[in-house]
């Protein structure tokens, strides 16, 4: 499955969030101090376990996330540096075509009714 450019970063971008906000959150469940995430001897009440494990998870899920994106990103880079297709965009190529007929496609070089072809197409397909 190939992820579009908008997909993967928005996905990187979810899964940094995520880092962001869940960090963040836990931090300030820990430092809490009015008495909903510790008790009066300091122990950590059902309301603190509940959230910190819904915490973990999201970000976990929010790390899945964002490596998904960072993999599709880095995907995109190494395609469109080796020059090759599977990237977004139209191929665009000249050819020529050797032949008694001229119905040649300018894509491919290739001509029909028995007439050859040469030539060279470049570019990179949806």
């Amino acid at each position: 499955m190939k992820l579009s450019r908008a997909a993967s970063w928005f996905l990187l971008a979810f899964g940094v969030w995520s880092w962001f906000i869940w960090v963040s959150f836990v931090r300030n469940l820990w430092k809490n101090g009015s008495g909903l995430a510790f008790d009066a001897a300091g122990d950590p009440t059902s309301y603190f376990w509940v959230h910190l494990t819904l915490a973990v998870t999201s970000f976990l899920l929010g790390t899945a996330v964002g490596v998904i994106g960072l993999r599709g990103v880095r995907a995109l880079r190494r395609a469109s540096r080796a020059g090759s297709g599977g990237s977004t965009g139209t191929g665009t190529g000249t050819g020529t075509a050797v032949g008694p007929d001229s119905g040649s496609d300018p894509n491919t070089g290739s001509g029909s009714g028995g007439g050859s072809g040469s030539g060279s197409g470049a570019g990179s397909g949806a």
